[in-house]
């Protein structure tokens, strides 16, 4: 039997799907198929890590290079890549719109990240704000909204609910007592804020296609905020029950609207609060870990299942 003639009886037995079925004939045939999606990734990684070496190379050679030779490369770096982002870009719009060039987005996203680069030597060396990080946070996320809002880039958008999730963060460390009940009273705050913030915005029409990242950040970070309350050993049955309806709710959104990424996270946070339950009692090392190693390939098989029979790469 031919693959081709394999794969046809895999379709008529329903293990995959008819768009598995075309894709994966299109590849015995020899056609050309698209990397865009592991290429896109590769060349932010690749961004990334230049300005995580960069950084490093600042940090560790600031005494022997100089302030102003450090801020003269940092600077023109930066404006670089700002002058050819303002002078390549289209006119704005509220609409999806795709970007001028190849490199558009990866040059704004040097900069972006450069940008940060440079304001952390200036408050290290210079101490502009007197350590202030708060101001720092909050304006580079208002600076990052309107690059992202200005030249439709959602992973500028992700730095910008980044920064603004810290300034957040930075705000409860000044408060003196209970920080841990008030992180999780200001990171469920934040989720409110940026959850209607994201949801206004879309039913504006203002860059719609924006708000599956804000819903991505949102989810992650209630997530986190639930889980830090399942973590206490008194307490914690408010906010387990409370990470079961956040589960249940990512769980119909995922499938619902057919996006896996949310099927994966009401699976793995839920698993988690669980599992911190579950082994509260358990002192023998060998029984929690085989407890782990059961379930974990449990839940990693059951979400191929459900990947292959309902959901999407979001």
């Amino acid at each position: 039997m031919t693959i081709r003639a394999r794969l046809g009886h895999w379709k008529e037995q329903g293990a995959i799907s008819p768009e598995q079925h075309v894709y994966l004939a299109s590849l015995c045939r020899g056609e050309p198929f698209s990397v865009f999606l592991e290429l896109n990734v590769l060349l932010y990684a690749g961004v990334l890590a230049f300005v995580v070496g960069l950084g490093w190379t600042v940090s560790t050679w600031s005494q022997q290079l100089g302030d102003v030779l450090i801020l003269g490369i940092l600077s023109t770096i930066l404006g670089t890549c700002f002058w050819y982002c303002f002078s390549r870009a289209p006119a704005a719009s509220l609409a999806e719109t795709p970007a001028p060039t190849a490199v558009f987005d990866y040059v704004l996203y040097l900069g972006s990240l450069v940008w940060c680069v440079e304001l952390a030597y200036l408050e290290k060396r210079f101490h502009v704000l007197s350590g202030q990080w708060d101001l720092y946070l909050f304006a580079t996320s208002v600076f990052f909204f309107f690059l992202a809002y200005r030249f439709d880039n959602r992973f500028v958008l992700s730095l910008a609910l980044s920064s603004l999730a810290g300034w957040f963060g930075l705000t409860i460390s000044h408060w003196p007592s209970h920080p841990d009940a008030a992180y999780r009273q200001y990171a469920l705050l934040y989720c409110l804020l940026v959850g209607l913030g994201g949801t206004l915005l879309q039913r504006h029409g203002l860059k719609p296609h924006f708000f599956g990242t804000y819903l991505n950040v949102v989810a992650n970070v209630l997530f986190w905020a639930l889980l830090s309350g399942v973590f206490n050993h008194h307490g914690y049955e408010v906010w387990f029950l409370a990470l079961l309806l956040a589960c249940g709710a990512a769980l119909a959104w995922g499938l619902t609207r057919q996006q896996f990424v949310f099927v994966a996270y009401s699976a793995v946070y839920g698993y988690v609060g669980l599992s911190s339950i579950l082994i509260r009692g358990i002192d023998d090392e060998s029984v929690a870990l085989g407890y782990f190693v059961i379930t974990a390939v449990a839940m990693l098989v059951a979400l191929v299942q459900i990947a292959r029979r309902f959901g999407r790469p979001a």
